[in-house]
């Protein structure tokens, strides 16, 4: 059994405020996402983004702390917040979904792309390859603040979690980072160049975004099985967890998405 390495969640008090690691690390995911596009956008063609980059990158970070509000809201604890609507807004309190954030990205890009006659799955593109970074740095937040660990296990590098009872557990969160966030990120780094090549057919703007969902919701699934399910929730048909489900359906609507992407590329 390893021991857990029991980090105060706040890094430092200034005055009345503290400064969290779990708040840093979105910090510091939101300014690797920026530096990474930025980077990429100067060896690929694409004015429009570049005319708008600074405001779009706004609008996507307002997009994703609203959308993993509400999708925490939404799919982990409902009756809890239609009980105390007032605490729903209580980010600093705890309470964020991936797939929420996801689908905030997704519908704000989306709208603002629109509004400004950027091409959106050529945008999506440069910043699906940058999220897993995000990823990685979230997971290891939650590790810090000794949330979201994993189930008991006996294996030898299991933790005695503070909240999380007597038995080691799983460090699943260290699971995600790793898999979630440090495999797929290097995945989709290496094949970021493929859609802006010419006459790349399976792989078509937007088809790094459709891997990342599909990346994303299979590995999270199979690391799902090693992680305690959120107790207000609990399992779903006895087996699966609100996390499986929700992936699943990430899964099968990424694979939707490219295979349309491919379909639209060919008779164009």
């Amino acid at each position: 059994m390893l021991a857990y390495p029991d980090i105060d969640p706040v890094l430092l008090h200034i005055g009345p405020f503290q400064v969290r690691w779990y708040g840093l690390m979105y910090v510091l995911g939101f300014l690797a996402s920026y530096l990474l596009v930025r980077y990429q956008l100067k060896r690929v063609s694409f004015e429009r983004l570049q005319e708008h980059f600074e405001n779009l990158n706004m609008v996507l970070i307002v997009s994703i702390i609203i959308g993993g509000r509400l999708g925490y809201v939404l799919f982990y604890n409902l009756p809890y917040y239609l009980a105390h609507p007032l605490e729903i807004p209580a980010t600093w309190s705890g309470g964020m979904s991936f797939h929420g954030a996801a689908i905030g990205l997704i519908l704000g890009g989306s709208w603002y792309c629109r509004k400004k006659k950027i091409a959106f799955w050529k945008a999506a593109d440069l910043y699906a390859v940058t999220i897993p970074i995000g990823l990685t740095l979230g997971r290891l937040g939650n590790f810090i603040n000794g949330e979201l660990f994993g189930r008991p296990t006996s294996l030898p590098w299991g933790m005695v979690f503070p909240a999380g009872g007597p038995l080691p557990r799983h460090p699943s969160q260290l699971y995600e980072a790793a898999c979630e966030g440090v495999i797929l990120f290097f995945v989709l780094w290496s094949l970021r160049r493929k859609p802006w090549q010419a006459g790349s057919r399976l792989w078509p703007h937007g088809s790094l975004l459709a891997l990342l969902l599909i990346g994303y919701g299979v590995l999270r699934f199979f690391i799902e099985f090693t992680r305690e399910p959120d107790p207000q929730v609990g399992y779903i048909l006895n087996m699966f967890t609100m996390g499986q489900i929700l992936c699943t359906i990430m899964v099968i609507g990424g694979t939707a998405a490219w295979y349309l992407l491919v379909r639209h590329n060919d008779s164009a």
